[in-house]
């Protein structure tokens, strides 16, 4: 059997070596290029990923840190308030007995709590007598500068007018003496951060306005 042969053409030739580098760059493109592109396109993605997540993470950060300046600012004010942990009841009520000492006379009533979220409100009511002005002036603000987050709702007062006897008035020189009169209002302000609930307690509401 004669087998059929032949050189190849130059064109032949250079035309089959123009082949097998498409084919080469073909192969190369599919297996290297394109795996490599991809690669690291995903590397860049995963990066930018990182990137976000970090400059997120940064940011939190950075609130913590303003938030512990923040603490640490109002622990170091001697006229901060604080919301103390339900149930603060007795503490509040030691802190009134405490400020009222100063009055003639004084009564307190406390209402029922609310709840909104984790913030207690402890609403109550109180009247007292003092001797003049500058006595419920002294009470009031230490209501609202003490320790205890307390607000003054409404506050209402009025003077009451006293004749001594004839006795009294040749002993003090007056013919009169006056008292002031108050009626407020006011909320203490507790927290469910480190608090027990009980029965006192009403079920929590889905967000703290």
């Amino acid at each position: 059997m004669k087998i059929l042969s032949r050189d190849f053409s130059r064109g032949e030739k250079l035309l089959l070596v123009f082949l097998a580098l498409v084919l080469v760059g073909l192969a190369y493109y599919q297996f290297v290029d394109k795996a490599v592109r991809q690669s690291i396109e995903k590397a860049n993605a995963e990066a930018e990923s990182i990137k976000l997540e970090l400059t997120a993470v940064n940011a939190k950060i950075q609130r913590m840190e303003e938030m512990q300046a923040e603490l640490e600012s109002i622990q170091s004010d001697p006229n901060a308030s604080y919301m103390g942990s339900y149930n603060n009841s007795k503490e509040e009520l030691a802190f009134l007995n405490d400020v009222l000492k100063a009055a003639d006379q004084y009564s307190i009533s406390f209402s029922n709590v609310t709840r909104d979220g984790d913030q207690i409100r402890r609403n109550f009511s109180l009247q007292f007598t003092t001797t003049d002005f500058a006595g419920m002036e002294r009470i009031i603000k230490q209501l609202c500068d003490g320790k205890m987050r307390c607000l003054i709702n409404d506050i209402s007062y009025n003077t009451t007018r006293y004749n001594y006897s004839a006795a009294e008035r040749e002993l003090y020189g007056y013919d009169y003496y006056e008292r002031v009169n108050v009626n407020c209002t006011a909320t203490f302000f507790e927290t469910m951060v480190g608090g027990v609930e009980d029965a006192g307690l009403p079920a929590a509401s889905s967000s703290v306005s």
